[in-house]
């Protein structure tokens, strides 16, 4: 297998705030490897954003605090870099695609002046340099006439066209690891599918590795080689896909596959996943997900499982496993 180029060892993010302590990412553990395709499933509030800000230093300190654990990127720890190191490691060696270009970019600049300045600051470009590989970024993600459209402002581009200027910001430094946090999540389905395409093209095309954060199981069913599953902070289930999908072995992975409509099933009702993601300032004991959970017994109110290998490559974190 290939070697890791990021790794996350017992990742724990804490957020101290008014009404109290917010673990929001609680030992989280996983590899990416060198080529890999690594996709981050679960619910809003379960910790994938956070998760992905972490890896690229960019939450606010305070209120959050890293609480534990270490995120390794090509055998160095991100933390223990100084700024200086770290602004060389953003955009030349890990990018990132945020959730809401409107909220990314900034809406009183123009495209050329917005990636120009990511060229210049870490390229070193000159402004005419800075100009052309504008262009020509735009021009590979799949914008039209972009002579005409680099000077436009970000209102004046549609939903899919701003996730497109943000994937040609990201990839502008030929990067080795992109973070893709949510990518595709305002956009209806078609444009989804030309920028999961897209997406994939650019990756296979220069070998980087990806952590791909959705809350869609179908998403990432044709984007994704391995699949971890998050909820409320917690990682409860890492296998790869075609495991994942054919065998899941969390009662929190099937509720999301049963989420999921399928062409080869005439049901008339989806099976949603009942309740909602639980307090986290005041979580209740034991396994997080029992209050939802159809299969909650009393070992799963009392004691919070252990995430572990259950099969070669399969990881899971539920009292019914120790059953099995």
């Amino acid at each position: 297998m290939a070697e890791p180029v990021l790794e996350l060892d017992e990742l724990t993010v804490k957020f101290h705030l008014k009404r109290g302590e917010l673990k929001a990412v609680d030992g989280v553990s996983l590899k990416v490897r060198r080529g890999e395709t690594f996709g981050l499933v679960g619910e809003s509030g379960s910790g994938k954003s956070v998760t992905a800000r972490t890896i690229m230093r960019l939450l606010p300190n305070p209120p959050a605090e890293i609480a534990g654990g270490r995120v390794v990127y090509e055998g160095r720890d991100i933390y223990d870099l100084d700024e200086r190191e770290m602004r060389a490691l953003r955009g030349r060696e890990i990018a990132m695609v945020f959730q809401e270009p409107m909220s990314a970019l900034n809406p009183v600049f123009t495209v050329a002046t917005q990636i120009g300045d990511v060229l210049r600051t870490n390229l070193g470009m000159s402004k005419a340099e800075a100009r052309e590989r504008t262009v020509e970024l735009l021009s590979m993600v799949g914008i039209p006439s972009p002579h005409s459209r680099i000077d436009s402002f970000v209102h004046e581009f549609s939903g899919g066209m701003r996730q497109r200027v943000m994937l040609a910001m990201a990839l502008s430094c030929d990067p080795k690891f992109l973070i893709a946090d949510e990518p595709t999540t305002a956009l209806d389905v078609t444009i989804q599918a030309t920028i999961l395409e897209l997406i994939g093209r650019m990756i296979e095309e220069k070998g980087m590795s990806l952590l791909f954060i959705t809350h869609n199981l179908g998403v990432v069913a044709h984007a994704c080689d391995t699949i971890g599953v998050m909820y409320a902070s917690h990682l409860v289930e890492l296998a790869d896909k075609e495991e994942i999908f054919s065998n899941p072995q969390h009662p929190y992975t099937l509720g999301l596959l049963n989420s999921i409509p399928r062409l080869d099933q005439q049901q008339r009702y989806l099976t949603p996943i009942t309740g909602t993601v639980c307090n986290m300032i005041d979580p209740p004991r034991g396994c997080k997900f029992h209050p939802r959970c159809a299969h909650a017994m009393d070992v799963c109110r009392q004691t919070v499982p252990e995430f572990r290998e259950i099969a070669p490559g399969h990881f899971s974190a539920c009292h019914l496993n120790d059953m099995r």
